[in-house]
């Protein structure tokens, strides 16, 4: 099992950016495949991004590519996620989730382990 808290949610105007933290406890945080995900009220958790315990693999929604970049440091036991040209329909709560896997997963049910969240709003 790992501990996850997610950062750097906010309210930011259409069009602009913020950088999404997830801190994760334990000492093989690169044998963790790591995601975030998004949830709006009343809507089921979607993927947004994911990566591979060593960063080499990544995964986007459609929606989101050329927009938003995901990396991660494993030397911090931390994942990011970098969200740019933001649109009002985006304001959701983010979620990181991770599951040791040598493959990237990009399903929500595909992870077992999750944080609290942090809330985006996106203002038009």
């Amino acid at each position: 099992q790992v501990q996850l808290v997610e950062s750097g949610g906010g309210l930011v105007q259409a069009g602009g950016s913020l950088r999404l933290s997830c801190a994760a406890s334990g000492r093989t945080f690169s044998n963790y495949v790591m995601g975030w995900f998004r949830q709006a009220p009343g809507k089921e958790r979607e993927s947004v991004a994911a990566i591979s315990g060593g960063g080499v693999s990544t995964f986007y929604a459609d929606s989101v590519k050329d927009r938003f970049t995901i990396s991660r440091d494993n030397t911090k036991n931390t994942v990011y996620l970098q969200t740019d040209s933001l649109k009002p329909e985006e304001t959701s709560v983010y979620y990181c989730g991770a599951r040791a896997a040598a493959v990237v997963l990009t399903r929500p049910r595909d992870y077992n382990n999750w944080g609290q969240g942090t809330q985006v709003t996106v203002a038009s």
